[in-house]
């Protein structure tokens, strides 16, 4: 009966070290669980900064900015031994802001712009450009005729001149280019205006000057140019002048109507 006793006794001490041992196994995957559980909503949090950080990195990459289409300035009514750019210039073509046109030896480019039209005659280079909301274009060699209803219809530069029509009224004016520093401005048709920074003049209908940009540069020669016989003079030049000019010679009704059908010729539209 002892030893029976004792049997059972140690029976069950080895059923609570075997019940001990469960719950310690227990508790050690429970840790490793929980572990694991911790370790993944680590990995969770990490993944979710990598992926807000790679967001915010692609937001600061420069976003391109797609320029919008230019506007054009004109269309090009006739074209005879005429060039845009390096092609051929044709009736239709589209002019924009830095176009460069250019005629070779007896051509012709005649561009319509709004309420203005620029012709130019053979041998002559201009570009054309905007200036503010009105179109511009520079003449740098040879001779530009311009017709315009409106005072900013059209603006043509020459080096630091700028020539454009004084009124609101129907205008023609013509401006030849002799040097980069001298030119010959004619008012066929209404007054233009000349500028030179603040130095602003007007020239009346009917009347040519010829100008000189430089007011330190020595007395030019003569006047030039056929039909300026008998009106030559000294030249008129104000205090603070920028520029100086010499009247050469009036515009005949002739004139007038030779450039009125120029550009109001069916051939010419």
């Amino acid at each position: 009966m002892t030893r029976l006793r004792v049997d059972r006794l140690t029976v069950a001490r080895k059923l609570d070290c075997l019940t001990v041992a469960r719950i310690v196994n227990r508790l050690k995957v429970t840790g490793s669980m929980n572990r694991f559980a911790v370790t993944s909503l680590t990995d969770y949090i990490s993944v979710a900064k990598g992926i807000l950080a790679l967001l915010v990195s692609f937001s600061l990459l420069p976003t391109p900015v797609w320029a919008a289409p230019a506007s054009s300035l004109g269309t090009v009514v006739y074209a005879d031994r005429a060039h845009v750019g390096a092609a051929q210039a044709s009736v239709g073509a589209t002019i924009f802001a830095g176009d460069r046109l250019s005629t070779d030896q007896f051509g012709s480019v005649q561009v319509r712009t709004g309420a203005a039209r620029l012709l130019l005659s053979s041998t002559s280079i201009a570009t054309f450009s905007q200036d503010d909301a009105s179109p511009a274009a520079t003449l740098t060699f040879g001779t530009a005729t311009f017709s315009t209803a409106s005072s900013k219809a059209l603006a043509l530069h020459v080096g630091s001149a700028v020539i454009r029509p004084n009124t609101d009224q129907p205008t023609v004016g013509r401006v030849t280019v002799l040097t980069p520093k001298e030119l010959i401005v004619r008012s066929t048709r209404g007054s233009l205006s000349i500028a030179v920074e603040d130095d602003v003049r007007e020239i009346p209908e009917g009347v040519a000057y010829r100008i000189v940009l430089d007011p330190n540069a020595g007395d030019p020669q003569g006047p030039r140019g056929a039909g300026t016989k008998g009106y030559g003079g000294p030249p008129i030049k104000a205090a603070k002048s920028k520029f100086m000019w010499y009247v050469i010679g009036a515009t005949s009704v002739a004139t007038y109507l030779a450039f009125k059908e120029v550009f109001e010729s069916p051939e010419r539209p």
